[in-house]
């Protein structure tokens, strides 16, 4: 577990005189030079209409950050770099590289894919992130906290703290309308970027093992891992009466734990390799994304049991997440039907992408 990698000093210099870096500071002259040089590409490329849909939304709030959410962040040190948020912005970076990648051989120029994946992210990162303060809202609110606080921990998404189910609502609208106002296939577009996905998801996983979330149950496999005091699995063995509640310095490490979020991480990278194998044996456009559909709920089921941080739901014994992947498995069924009532399509030759 590497939660924290370094800080980002708040000043340029002399930390009490210095430059400021973040707020009203030298960041925000920088954002506003690379938004003007993007706004300008991309007129260039598409036109002035296509650079402001584009590009307007994800520009405010990244502006919208600097003024305000980063300066929240600062713990006195500057500006943590989260072992977490690394691997979000990996994420993002390696899925929208594939998408494009697939998408040149689909039809799909590199703009199309770069905004489509901008407000998928944008808006999946906001769904993912009101659903865990909606299911774990005590670490948020009450307590007496101050309001400007709680909002601070609550856009503090590089600490982590995000449910991949929550971003599906968000997303999903998010890419229905980003096609409709472009008049694209919505499932050819699903396609195209599936297998993105899952490696975004793949190398999110990864951040939550170095943030310590999502963690499994106790176990002495060769392969279990232990987590270091005052991290959310050392924390839940405390609360369950597995270790002493005494000082961390003297409990010390955790008791060893599946390491569920590397498998959930093996599974998608795995995923995301059959849905690049299947795409050439597609016959309807939609059938790739209805196999991931198909596919990750199963897969997701089965790594749940032997997670222990989240309790059943709705009084029945299962997650919350696993309630919500065998929804996801309706939704794949009727995805199935849409796609067979469909025409078959051009075949597509991913050989480039398997090697």
């Amino acid at each position: 577990m590497v939660s924290t990698l370094f800080h980002i000093p708040s000043r340029i210099g002399d930390p009490e005189s210095g430059v400021p870096l973040f707020g009203f500071g030298l960041l925000l002259v920088l954002w506003a030079v690379a938004a003007v040089a993007a706004t300008l590409w991309v007129a260039w490329r598409s036109g002035w209409p296509v650079a402001v849909r584009s590009l307007l939304l994800p520009l405010s709030l990244v502006g919208g950050m600097i003024v305000w959410v980063l300066p929240a962040l600062d713990d006195g040190q500057g500006i943590p770099i989260r072992g977490y948020g690394v691997m979000l912005l990996a994420a993002v970076a390696a899925g929208t590289w594939l998408s494009i990648v697939r998408g040149r051989r689909m039809g799909f120029d590199a703009d199309t894919l770069l905004g489509l994946g901008t407000q998928i992210f944008l808006w999946g990162l906001v769904g993912a992130r009101i659903f865990y303060v909606i299911e774990y809202h005590e670490q948020f609110f009450g307590q007496g906290r101050p309001l400007a606080e709680s909002l601070a921990a609550v856009a503090n998404v590089a600490a982590g703290g995000l449910v991949v189910f929550g971003s599906l609502p968000t997303a999903a609208v998010a890419a229905w309308w980003f096609a409709r106002r472009r008049g694209l296939d919505l499932l050819q577009l699903a396609d195209c970027i599936a297998p993105g996905l899952l490696v975004g998801l793949a190398l999110g996983r990864v951040g939550c093992f170095l943030n310590g979330c999502c963690f499994g149950g106790e176990c002495d496999l060769p392969w279990a891992v232990t987590f270091p005091p005052e991290s959310p699995p050392w924390f839940a063995q405390v609360q369950r009466g597995l270790l002493p509640n005494l000082p961390p310095e003297t409990v010390g490490r955790s008791l060893p734990v599946h390491p569920a979020q590397l498998y959930a991480a093996i599974d998608a990278g795995l995923l995301a390799w059959l849905a690049v194998c299947f795409t050439p044996l597609a016959r309807r456009d939609g059938q790739v994304f209805a196999l991931v559909l198909t596919i990750h709920p199963i897969s997701r089921i089965l790594i749940e049991m032997i997670r222990v941080d989240e309790p059943p739901a709705l009084g029945t014994p299962f997650s919350i997440s696993q309630l919500i992947s065998l929804v996801l498995l309706g939704a794949a069924a009727m995805l199935w039907v849409v796609t067979f009532r469909r025409p078959p399509r051009v075949s597509f030759d991913s050989s480039s992408l398997t090697g």
